[in-house]
């Protein structure tokens, strides 16, 4: 066991690493990908945990394991991450319900949720669907209690400590706060997925 870290094996080709303190996993993710040696082939962040996979053909379990013990838990590599911008037009379904529930006007949630700053923490869902830590405490409700069965692709929202944009129509169980005129995945991109895990987001409000 590392340090704050517990490393199972995962198969015959990755590790897992389940992190103590979660709010560690994207600062260890991005030290072990700014220092990935050859033979891993991917480095994953979830919420509480990362998947390192391997070659077993070109390294082994034991130096992979030696490897991510050597790793400092942070890194400098956050300078080069992504800062990206998204305009939101903020006129959606239950942006009324969560300034009540919040104690605010729906101006005022609006101008919450664009003063925060939005950092990647994980991917999963579906293809671009990306977690953004950051969102400010007043704004963090538990999802809805009764999901969606189509959430419009675009659609911005918010659940529990998190915000996301959706990138394609899909059920969904989080408050619809607006709308953004982007691809989130586009498999006509050289890198499909307009946001990776580290990157900043900033939303920015459009006429509606």
């Amino acid at each position: 066991m590392t340090s704050g870290v517990i490393i199972r094996p995962c198969g015959l080709e990755a590790v897992l690493l389940e992190v103590e303190d979660r709010g560690q996993v994207l600062d260890r993710y991005e030290a072990l990908s700014a220092h990935a040696p050859a033979g891993v082939r991917d480095v994953v962040p979830s919420q509480v945990a990362i998947l390192v996979s391997f070659d077993p053909a070109v390294t082994t379990l034991e130096a992979v394991v030696a490897w991510i013990g050597a790793v400092p838990a942070v890194t400098s590599s956050r300078a080069a991450a992504a800062a990206v911008q998204i305009a939101v037009t903020y006129d959606g379904e239950d942006l009324a319900a969560v300034a009540a529930a919040a104690g605010m006007t729906s101006e005022e949630v609006v101008r919450a949720h664009t003063a925060a700053e939005f950092r990647v923490a994980f991917c999963g869902f579906t293809p671009g669907f990306a977690y953004l830590s950051g969102l400010p405490v007043e704004l963090q409700l538990p999802r809805r209690s009764t999901p969606r069965t189509r959430v419009p692709a675009g659609s911005v929202a918010i659940a529990s400590e998190f915000s996301a944009v959706y990138p394609q129509a899909s059920p969904g169980g989080w408050h619809l706060l607006g709308r953004a005129d982007v691809r989130m995945w586009d498999l006509d991109r050289e890198v499909p997925g307009l946001l990776s895990p580290g990157d900043t987001v900033r939303f920015i409000a459009s006429p509606p």
